[in-house]
């Protein structure tokens, strides 16, 4: 199979990891009648003080970002006056529930007016554009509020004035150079923003503002409703956007999973939980992301994301559950999707070299045919398969839509920016994250932008850099591997993107191995500190025969977490990676230290 041109020819192989063990931090610091194990984990993560983990919404920063005076005014003015206020989303799952929770709210708080647009991906591209603006205005709104976009809408946002609407900007994502001639903008992201949490996702945002309202509307005596009852929808965008969960973000997850668990969630999300197969009494962050944000997603990738939307605001179970369905049948395809589109990037990366025959430091990629909802997983499997920042791109005519992954160590916004400004031509338009991108380019473009992006990585990493790393909490003492410590494990968190949740490394014989499921592996595992054996699987992996063999001694680096199956509880391990110890005791496969320089 040939490669479209020259862009996709890059070489790589999975890169072979070194382990790492987190720095201990001082558990001496936090309450001595926690568990041990738990202060470890804690300590590990920086966590200095109960405080720190108390998930009480008194704990929340208050509203008090830049523009948020500007826009509670305007919001006051619109419910007021009973003008029509129109959101405009975003089709990821940040959007549709930075969107549902906008409708809801405002709706909460007086507007009898509010309705929703989200641009279809395929047609209008992302964000505020004039085209969208075109359309909005067939409803005449008098105020438009973005959602999780709109911070370098500023021709759109100039179209929307032009219309005779006010504005309102709600994002996150990194300001440009300039910043669109909105009526308020809300970003703490944005200059000058005191907002001690950088960290919010949209829908963080926008919950943000509507606290904002609710105060204003209180303080002259006015009810208000109880806003808590949007945070189910909170945390769900929150975790699938993969914001950090710094200490007011585990606020806003860990309140709104206690909301899920105790059944006080909104009919779209029960849907979603019983159509994946979830436990709602027993939800986690891992379940969101890779259970619930996924079907959502599945929406605005393939189709349109207004389907996940009504499903977030519909108060209807029936209706909810039909519309959970779609998403689920959405999400099915979207994964056959992915999965042929990641064998042909991947064939890329592994067949082919640039002229030097060395993989490049940045992969970039594209074929013709790709589905351009689905680049933004493949660029993210890439990176995380080969640790190299990764762009793929989709698009068969003028003009290539790429989705951009990267690695720790690089700001993979503030890069585009650099390359953007040393070749203006080159880049048509870009936003986005540190981890996340987005852009668009002429496809005349591709191999120059290749070339400049290899050499713009080249120049933030080093080869040592782009080492993958496993970073584990160490061992677990034979003592630990039971159900009540997985259970522990599991409601400590909420764990997720700079949070992350605990894992470990042992050293173990195997007893047996047998595959399930499409490429997972599960496993029965004898400790060797006491001889003990413990149920473990391995998803999607794709060791080689002779290293699990009985007997074969492996480092095995593991979660340990509840498996409960028909009615039973027990505790098992998931494997996040193994390889042959050699008879030396150290690592065949890999590297190991201890993050302060001694091995282990």
């Amino acid at each position: 199979m040939a490669p479209d041109s020259a862009a996709a020819k890059v070489a790589g192989g999975t890169v072979n990891p070194t382990i790492v063990r987190r720095p201990p931090g001082n558990p001496a610091l936090l309450p001595t009648h926690w568990p041990a194990l738990l202060r470890r984990v804690y300590a590990a993560r920086g966590i200095q003080s109960a405080a720190e983990l108390d998930p009480a919404l008194s704990g929340l920063l208050k509203p008090s970002m830049r523009g948020m005076t500007e826009a509670v005014a305007l919001l006051e003015h619109a419910i007021l006056n009973d003008n029509r206020i129109l959101i405009v989303g975003d089709f990821d799952a940040d959007g549709a529930t930075s969107c549902a929770v906008a409708v809801r709210g405002l709706r909460r708080l007086g507007a009898r007016r509010v309705d929703y647009l989200v641009p279809n991906r395929f047609e209008y591209g992302y964000g505020l554009t004039p085209e969208i603006v075109a359309v909005a205005a067939e409803d005449s709104p008098q105020l438009l509020i973005t959602v999780d976009n709109g911070i370098a809408s500023i021709d759109g946002v100039a179209a929307a004035r032009a219309e005779g609407m006010k504005v309102i900007v709600t994002d996150h994502h990194l300001p440009g150079t300039e910043l669109p001639a909105a009526e308020a903008i809300v970003n703490p992201n944005q200059p000058d923003c005191g907002f001690p949490s950088k960290n919010l996702a949209g829908v963080g945002v926008m919950f943000y503002l509507l606290l904002a309202l609710r105060a204003a509307r209180r303080a002259r005596g006015m009810a208000t409703p109880n806003l808590a009852e949007l945070l189910d929808t909170v945390a769900l965008g929150t975790v699938a956007d993969l914001v950090p969960l710094d200490q007011n973000n585990r606020i806003l997850v860990e309140q709104g999973l206690r909301r899920i668990r105790s059944g006080q969630c909104s009919a779209g999300i029960r849907a979603l939980a019983a159509v994946a197969g979830r436990d709602l009494n027993r939800l986690t962050c891992a379940d969101i992301g890779f259970a619930l944000a996924p079907r959502l997603n599945a929406a605005g990738r393939l189709q349109d994301m207004s389907i996940g939307i009504e499903c977030l605001l519909t108060d209807d179970p029936g209706h909810a559950q039909r519309l959970a369905t779609v998403l689920d049948e959405l999400n099915r395809t979207r994964r056959a999707v992915e999965a042929d589109m990641r064998q042909q990037a991947e064939e890329y990366v592994e067949n082919f070299a640039d002229s030097a025959g060395k993989t490049p430091f940045g992969i970039c990629v594209h074929r013709s045919g790709w589905h351009p909802g689905v680049v933004g997983i493949v660029a993210a499997r890439l990176k995380e398969r080969f640790h190299r920042p990764a762009v793929v791109f989709a698009g068969d005519g003028t003009e290539l839509k790429g989705s951009a992954r990267s690695i720790p160590g690089l700001h993979m916004r503030d890069l585009l920016a650099d390359i953007a400004s040393g070749a203006p031509d080159l880049i048509t338009r870009f936003g986005g994250h540190a981890m996340a991108a987005g852009l668009t380019l002429p496809a005349s473009h591709l191999e120059r932008f290749t070339t400049q992006f290899d050499e713009a990585v080249r120049k933030r990493l080093s080869a040592g850099e782009l080492e993958r790393t496993l970073v584990t909490d160490g061992p677990l003492a034979a003592s630990e591997f039971d159900l009540e410590t997985a259970e522990r494990l599991r409601i400590a968190g909420p764990w997720g993107q700079a949070f992350p949740e605990p894992s470990f490394d042992n050293e173990f014989e195997l007893v047996s191995a047998r595959p399930v499921g499409e490429g997972h592996l599960k496993l029965r595992l004898r400790l060797l500190e006491d001889g003990s054996v413990v149920d473990a699987i391995a998803f999607n992996h794709d060791a080689p025969e002779n290293e699990l063999s009985p007997g074969a001694k492996l480092r095995v680096i593991y979660r340990l977490e509840v498996n409960r199956y028909r009615g039973i509880s027990m505790p098992q391990l998931n494997v996040a990676h193994l390889e042959p110890v050699a008879v030396s005791g150290g690592a065949a496969g890999g590297r190991a230290d201890t993050g302060d320089g001694e091995s282990v």
